[in-house]
């Protein structure tokens, strides 16, 4: 059997839900400005196939994600950003502003693909991970937005005094029950912290709410992502901290994805 087969088979085996697509996208990777028989790019190659096996997702791997426009560094301290996330920035995108504040930024994506955008925008991004903030970091000056984005390491809003046109935030909001259902890529490699706050799932949607008033101009707006059964509960709990025009945006997929709301 030939080693292509051989990684294949290995692939399958451990249940890699595309082995195929997966291994051509880590030969690529492996084998990047070399030739395809060099020892180097096999010996990486194979390292590769064992971590995929072992369920590590391909971005982990190759240390980068696609997400909008850009690639993102993507470390076992980040959650891993997927296209869910992306009807976040397009929706924000929609709406004027000058100021943005991302609430538990992880690898940045949203606040630099918003900053991407909007070369005139400013924004300021919290997360309570140090190491997190440093992916955040490093993304930004690849980006090219480092020297409009602050980075602040805070539990949602502590120690932030502005007022902001946009208030964006993809919280942890997955339930314990949730948890047991994730795929390995998931549960076994981003970090947990990132997916639940435990409970019912809603605990950081209350303490954005509560605290998002206070932290928008006039007619600013808030957008988070949900998980796609929380719509009506999600809802209640933004209308109960004053905000109206509250409409739920649907993913690519068609689940209810995204909440934006107005502050009166």
């Amino acid at each position: 059997m030939s080693r292509h087969g051989a990684f294949l088979d290995r692939l399958r085996a451990a249940g890699v839900p595309d082995p195929a697509g997966d291994l051509r996208r880590l030969t690529d990777w492996a084998f990047a400005g070399l030739d395809d028989t060099a020892p180097e790019g096999l010996a990486r190659l194979e390292e590769a196939v064992n971590r995929r096996a072992a369920r590590e997702p391909v971005s982990k791997i190759k240390g980068l994600r696609a997400f909008w426009k850009h690639e993102f560094e993507v470390t076992r301290d980040t959650l891993d950003p997927r296209p869910d996330t992306e009807s976040l920035v397009e929706q924000a995108l929609a709406a004027p502003f000058s100021r943005v504040l991302d609430l538990g930024t992880g690898t940045g994506c949203i606040a630099i693909s918003l900053l991407s955008e909007r070369p005139d925008a400013v924004g300021v991004a919290t997360d309570t991970s140090d190491a997190a903030l440093a992916v955040a970091a490093r993304n930004a000056a690849r980006i090219g937005v480092e020297d409009r984005l602050k980075l602040i390491r805070a539990d949602w809003f502590d120690g932030v005094d502005d007022r902001f046109d946009l208030v964006v935030s993809n919280p942890p909001y997955i339930t314990p029950a949730e948890m047991a259902a994730l795929d390995p890529e998931v549960a076994q490699f981003d970090p947990a912290e990132a997916l639940t706050p435990g409970g019912d799932g809603l605990h950081a949607y209350r303490a954005i709410a509560a605290g998002a008033p206070g932290h928008l101009a006039a007619g600013g707006r808030l957008f988070l992502e949900i998980g796609w059964k929380q719509s009506d509960a999600v809802r209640e709990i933004v209308a109960g901290a004053g905000f109206v025009d509250i409409v739920c945006h649907r993913d690519l997929g068609g689940r209810d994805r995204v909440i934006s709301a107005v502050r009166r």
